[in-house]
């Protein structure tokens, strides 16, 4: 898990639970290396993990190096954006869409 600040967090297996149970909103990019769509969405997701800094958590999952997360929540089309509250998935977007569809379903868990 990186500690820099303003950068989408790494979430693995192993840490999943711990970063989902943090209290704060939870945005999840499940994504994969070979993916276009996942490449074209990724810098919107660094974007956003900026933009929320201290408001939200936006971390991204790794679907090759971390199978048991993304089994977990049935993620079969990449990319997969979760939404999290609570611990719990309160919204979900799959495939690549503008930033200001997953920021307005980002602010819509804050409030």
């Amino acid at each position: 898990m990186t500690t820099e600040s303003h950068k989408a967090v790494e979430i693995t297996d192993a840490n999943f639970e711990s970063i989902i149970a943090s209290g704060k909103p939870v945005l999840v990019d499940f994504w994969a290396e070979w993916c276009g769509p996942c490449k074209m969405i990724g810098p919107t997701v660094e974007e956003l993990a900026k933009d929320y800094d201290g408001k939200a958590i936006v971390g991204k999952v790794n679907v090759d190096t971390n199978p048991v997360t993304a089994a977990k929540f049935g993620v079969r089309s990449i990319p997969t954006i979760l939404y999290f509250k609570g611990g719990q998935v309160v919204d979900k977007q799959v495939g690549a869409v503008a930033k200001s569809a997953l920021a307005k379903k980002l602010d819509a868990v804050l409030n």
